[in-house]
């Protein structure tokens, strides 16, 4: 079952592909009753990639699930009256059209104050609804650059790709955490409120300590501060069999640690070389790269030093810490799901549950919203 907080509270999903379709089924896992309005021909997502053979893709299920699904086109008089009567209904809008697209449509944030006083309506762009770049196409790659997630993460010779894509679930959490932000402050006020929120924004707002590094003339080439691999004891390394094991030993204690379990006391003191430490990384990668996984986690699991094995992607559902939590849930058969809940516990519980999505008409939810 999803938990309980939101019980009640009725959210409107306007969103397509990620962010604002991830945002609204976090409401949708603390308990609000979340109704997903697609065009006549489905949220481009269905279709983005290979489909199961009931036609829709598994990125667009494990994203919508929890939800109810009607289809309307809001360039049709009646179905727009239908989605005028939803918003009337709710609480909250989330929604990741272009800056001007609902305005055009007849539905901008003036009209939807008038239909509904009280609502939240969360608009979730690649760059805000204002600023020269507001109508500007975008992705999360581009999103990245711009705000700053990539300058700094990678290698010397070129940033790296995060994959899943960051900004677009982050900017989903921050999403998610306004609404409900909001909705308490409605309580208060009475009042819904619009908030403009941006994809973009949300990386740039993580970015005050590199840009007053910057400031001050302080910034490490890139791939040469002590957290973006210019530190031996903040690394990945690959091992005998081609595996990775990562090693995060930042305080000396973990540090000391390390070296004492590995027979290399001389590398203590070591810690404190310059930054990038290429010789003690070369070392490391060296001792590394002598002995397979297994036998690395054979002698530091053991070890209070930070280290731990990467898993594959087959691996993480048989993980021991990963099972015992039960955050990752399979639906077996020809065509598998494996959905990972969202990871939060209430008094001991188990993390919330979801119901597959379901389809409806707008009829079906307003008779039941009467």
């Amino acid at each position: 079952m999803p938990l309980p907080f939101l019980t009640g509270l009725r959210v409107i999903d306007l969103g397509q592909y990620l962010p604002g379709p991830y945002a609204a089924q976090m409401l949708a896992d603390l308990g609000a009753e979340v109704v997903k309005v697609e065009p006549p021909d489905g949220d481009p997502l269905r279709r983005l990639g290979p489909t199961d053979a009931d036609g829709m893709t598994a990125a667009y299920k494990l994203l919508n699930a929890g939800k109810t699904v009607v289809r309307l086109n809001l360039k049709d008089e009646d179905d727009r009256g239908a989605f005028e009567r939803l918003i009337a209904g709710a609480d909250a809008l989330v929604e990741s059209y272009r800056p001007g697209v609902l305005d055009k449509l007849g539905l901008g944030h003036a009209r939807l104050r008038a239909l509904n006083p009280r609502l939240v309506h969360a608009s979730l762009s690649g760059w805000g609804s204002g600023g020269p770049y507001a109508r500007r196409a975008g992705h999360d790659l581009n999103y990245m650059a711009v705000g700053g997630g990539l300058d700094s993460s990678g290698t010397p010779d070129r940033p790296s790709i995060s994959h899943p894509p960051v900004a677009d679930f982050a900017s989903a959490h921050q999403t998610a955490l306004a609404v409900v932000a909001a909705l308490f402050g409605r309580q208060r006020s009475g009042e819904g409120c619009f908030l403009d929120l941006s994809i973009m924004e949300t990386v740039l707002g993580w970015q005050g300590f590199n840009l007053t590094a910057d400031a001050r003339g302080q910034v490490p080439a890139r791939g040469e501060a002590l957290l973006s691999g210019g530190a031996a004891c903040y690394r990945i390394y690959r091992t005998a069999d081609g595996r990775f094991a990562t090693l995060s030993a930042l305080e000396a204690k973990f540090w000391q640690g390390f070296c004492e379990a590995v027979g290399r006391p001389d590398w203590i003191a070591r810690q404190a070389d310059p930054l990038p430490q290429t010789a003690l990384t070369g070392e490391l990668a060296a001792l590394f790269a002598s002995r397979s996984l297994a036998d690395w986690k054979a002698l530091l699991d053991p070890v209070d030093c930070c280290f731990e094995a990467l898993p594959t992607l087959a691996e993480m559902p048989d993980h021991p810490h990963i099972a015992a939590r039960g955050q990752i849930r399979v639906t077996p058969g020809p065509e598998p799901l494996v959905e990972t809940l969202m990871g939060l516990r209430v008094d001991g519980g188990a993390p919330p549950e979801r119901a597959p999505l379901r389809e409806s008409t707008a009829a079906a939810v307003l008779a039941a919203w009467a």
